[in-house]
């Protein structure tokens, strides 16, 4: 066993937000994330899931971290349609799914905080 190499084999983003409930709220009902972990009284830290993606959310009353300073890439396998879920949704969208000159295709999310989550996948024939 102390041959075995060190394997990561996970991670979360965590986006510190102002208000943690209403936070929860819109990553659940705007986003489609499910919440699976919730902890402290008062709720001071939360983890969400959606698929193969992990999120997690620190109320900024239990940190010394500024909220709205965080950035998720989430990759997938078609904008479009979950554009249009999210879109349906409710959810702040910031701009359309567009081909970008770096080789995705993707469009942006944000909180009432202004955490950004991007949602993208390559595209070929790009440069």
């Amino acid at each position: 066993m102390a041959d075995e190499p060190r394997m990561m084999v996970g991670a979360a983003t965590v986006f510190v937000v102002s208000d943690i409930d209403a936070s929860l709220a819109y990553y659940r009902d705007a986003l489609g994330f499910q919440v699976t972990f919730e902890y402290g009284s008062p709720l001071s830290y939360a983890c969400l899931c959606r698929d193969e993606v992990d999120l997690h959310l620190l109320a900024a009353a239990a940190t010394k971290r500024l909220p709205g300073q965080g950035g998720l890439c989430i990759f997938v396998r078609d904008v479009d349609p979950l554009y249009t879920e999210l879109s349906g949704r409710g959810a702040r969208l910031i701009n359309q799914p567009q081909d970008r000159d770096y080789g995705m295709r993707d469009f942006d999310a944000v909180d009432a905080d202004g955490n950004q989550v991007t949602f993208g996948m390559g595209i070929s024939g790009t440069e």
